[in-house]
């Protein structure tokens, strides 16, 4: 925790009850001497719908890349084949390929055959899930940042 976050947790520790990484106080009561865990302590304050890390992973991964957020956004337009894609860009027929594998892992396209051809479509289903977790990242982070303005406020006001 940083100093300014010790200083306000000592000053105000109801006003922080949720201080992650807080390590539990031994129980004395306890046959093995074991620390009790604290009724107050929040080590994460989202769940994660059902999305597991290695899945968080690869969804975030697929969208760092500009081209395959590119071709997400074709393909939610309209499906579209694979080389048809691939005229849309400097580069390999295999790399285009390569791009629309790892949206593929990602849940973020599906590929259906039609013919000799692969048409890839969209999947707006992943991208929503992607874009709630988001907004709920935003939500916490900004109440986090109200909530330490306001305690910043009342220690400019104690101090007058």
């Amino acid at each position: 925790m940083s100093a300014a976050a010790t200083t306000i947790a000592a000053r105000h520790p109801s006003r922080l009850p949720h201080v992650v990484g807080t390590a539990p106080r031994p129980d004395p009561g306890s046959p093995t001497g074991c620390a009790a865990p604290p009724e107050a302590l929040t080590y994460n304050q989202m769940v994660v719908d059902d999305w597991s890390d290695g899945e968080l992973d690869r969804v975030f991964h697929a969208l760092a890349d500009p081209t395959r957020r590119d071709i997400l956004v074709r393909t939610m337009r309209a499906g579209e084949s694979v080389s048809s894609l691939a005229g849309h860009y400097r580069m390999s027929f295999a790399a285009v390929q390569k791009h629309v594998a790892v949206l593929e892992r990602a849940g973020l396209v599906n590929k259906q055959r039609h013919g000799r051809e692969q048409i890839v479509h969209g999947d707006p289903e992943t991208l929503r899930r992607a874009t709630t977790l988001l907004e709920r990242y935003e939500r916490l982070w900004t109440d986090r940042a109200t909530r330490i303005a306001g305690i910043l406020a009342d220690e400019e006001g104690n101090t007058t």
